[in-house]
């Protein structure tokens, strides 16, 4: 695989993802819980613009918060971000031009006997029409979309490798039955599914991954039970049934070992259809829910504005989407060359 260049391109980038949701709360210029400090002033702003701020110290006291806290969750803002135009310094005062909208200032004054901080943020990719940061918002997004994935392939992989080998293995009427229940699935459109697996569940962040775990593993359960068919009569099968092995020992032991290369595959597909379909259901609304950051709901705050100044909003969210989706699918490529299977 090493000499794939698309599946190593694919990899490079799902490794960067991977560190980016990891760090996301240390490298991203909001570092606020779900990226949301909202500043209304600077909504819609296009990408690399600057603007100095005012940082004021919040009233009451700041909760601490440890390492591994800031990590998963980020840290509350000690600050409020006040946007100005200028700024004079009179002893203790300090006397600003407050930015309130474009051409539209306001003059106030501000007492601190301990002094003022002033900083000039730039907002690389603009900010959201709630005057949120889109690039921090895009680096603790990607979260949503690993996770996702990662919940689909457990499940998708639990439940279909294990119905599909029952179905190879047993034959009959396990097999009938089975087959039956994959073909009902199968017939059902996906968005579909998930949205009545969610009535059950309810709207939610985990229950997002389970709706969506429970609708991609046919696939796995299709491709498993081939294998397992043909598997079944080899020798070596024959001989473990003649030393009066159990069938979970054949089976769990001796076969499913021998015929996972091709599920490694379908699994990075499913990776892939799952970070898709989330971002489909968050743009509808049932999927995840603000102020958690998901690159599907950023494409529907923001898509008004892609036919009006600012379409890098928009856009920037699904690039992004489009990214990884293609790293899965040419990380799939590769594997299906390196294990020299046939999906």
């Amino acid at each position: 695989m090493l000499r794939n260049k698309g599946a190593m391109f694919g990899l490079i980038v799902i490794g960067a993802a991977i560190f980016v949701a990891v760090t996301g709360y240390f490298i991203a210029p909001d570092a606020s819980p779900d990226a949301n400090r909202i500043i209304v002033e600077i909504g819609g702003r296009k990408p690399g613009f600057s603007q100095l701020f005012l940082l004021l110290k919040k009233q009451g006291s700041v909760t601490r918060t440890s390492f591994f806290y800031r990590l998963l969750y980020g840290r509350e803002d000690r600050y409020d971000y006040i946007p100005i135009n200028s700024y004079m310094q009179q002893m203790d005062s300090l006397i600003v031009e407050k930015y309130v909208d474009e051409g539209v200032a306001e003059r106030r004054a501000y007492f601190s006997p301990t002094g003022f901080r002033i900083e000039t943020r730039r907002f690389w990719l603009g900010t959201d029409k709630y005057g949120r940061d889109i690039l921090s918002r895009l680096l603790i997004g990607v979260r949503v979309s690993l996770a996702v994935g990662m919940v689909t392939v457990l499940l998708s992989l639990s439940v279909g490798v294990l119905l599909g080998a029952l179905a190879g293995y047993f034959r009959g009427r396990v097999d009938e039955i089975i087959l039956w229940l994959v073909n009902v699935i199968w017939s059902i459109p996906t968005l579909l599914l998930v949205f009545a697996i969610m009535l059950v569940l309810g709207k939610g962040f985990w229950q997002v991954f389970v709706a969506i775990g429970l609708t991609l593993w046919v696939n796995v359960a299709r491709i498993v039970r081939g294998q397992v068919l043909a598997v079944r009569e080899r020798e070596y099968v024959e001989a473990a049934r003649a030393l009066g092995y159990s069938h979970t020992r054949i089976l769990f032991r001796h076969i499913l070992p021998n015929v996972m290369g091709p599920v490694w595959v379908v699994a990075a597909s499913n990776f892939a259809s799952a970070i898709v379909i989330e971002a489909g259901l968050s743009f509808l609304g049932v999927g995840v829910q603000p102020p958690q950051p998901s690159w599907g709901l950023m494409i529907k705050e923001n898509y008004n504005f892609i036919i009006t100044h600012n379409p890098v909003l928009a856009l920037a969210p699904g690039v992004a989407i489009m990214l990884l989706v293609l790293a899965f699918n040419l990380l799939g490529n590769g594997l299906r060359d390196a294990l020299d299977v046939r999906v």
